[in-house]
């Protein structure tokens, strides 16, 4: 099974049964009724303003999508993306039930946006890039979709060393959002080497140990020159 395939299938599980992988965060009760699974809180640290556009990558069951949406207000729009159809369907069903009516939700790979160039002000992300086998195409994609000027925030899971390779090859452990970190000051270089810049640490918090790894929560913000 493919990483992807492996990512698909345990979050389409955990959307049936409720529960988050990874450590809730700050975000545990931001929409009521709505899992989490993230280990940030992105949306609260965008700043974000009525009118702007807004892109969700790894929207989920859609809880940051229906904050962001009021936030930007009518004149706004929030766009989710996810590529799992179980996430897509029940963050749609949320956004109904809430009478939300500023937010869409989009199937694609956050490697490959089926979205327009130069679209979005802002690009968020909770806990998802790590989740990616090519993190630096996920990385180019969000510079393409941003408009000039335009600002990512993005919470995700890091660490202090690589991985093993028999970490990686572990999908418990990648999907678990784990194995498929990226050392923090790797992570970082892959948004400039996207041409991304003003990069900077929001926010660190300690994500606890794995083996000898040293697991840590950053969120991070960088915009598009």
């Amino acid at each position: 099974m493919t990483i992807k395939k492996a990512v698909q299938t345990r979050y389409g599980q955990l959307i049936s049964q409720r529960f988050s992988c990874c450590c809730p965060g700050e975000q545990g009760q931001r929409t009521k009724d709505i899992p989490s699974y993230g280990v940030g809180n992105p949306a609260a640290r965008a700043a974000l303003e009525p009118g702007e556009r807004v892109l969700d990558i790894g929207s989920g069951a859609g809880g940051d999508c229906l904050k962001a949406a009021e936030q930007v207000g009518p004149t706004g729009e929030v766009v989710g993306l996810d590529m799992t159809d179980e996430m897509l369907a029940a963050a749609r069903q949320n956004a109904d039930t809430q009478g939300v009516q500023n937010v869409r939700f989009v199937k694609g790979d956050a490697e490959s946006m089926p979205l327009e160039d130069s679209c979005f002000d802002v690009v968020l992300s909770d806990c998802v890039i790590n989740l990616a086998a090519d993190k630096q195409s996920v990385f180019e994609e969000i510079n393409r979709v941003l408009k000039p000027g335009g600002r990512m925030v993005i919470s995700d899971v890091v660490t202090d060393k690589p991985f093993s390779e028999e970490a990686q090859s572990d999908e418990e452990l990648w999907c678990g959002c784990i194995s498929g970190s990226l050392v923090e000051s790797d992570y970082l270089d892959l948004m400039q080497q996207a041409g991304l810049v003003q990069v900077e640490i929001l926010d660190r918090r300690d994500g606890g140990k794995q083996g000898d790894n040293q697991i840590i929560h950053g969120t991070y913000r960088a915009f598009k020159a």
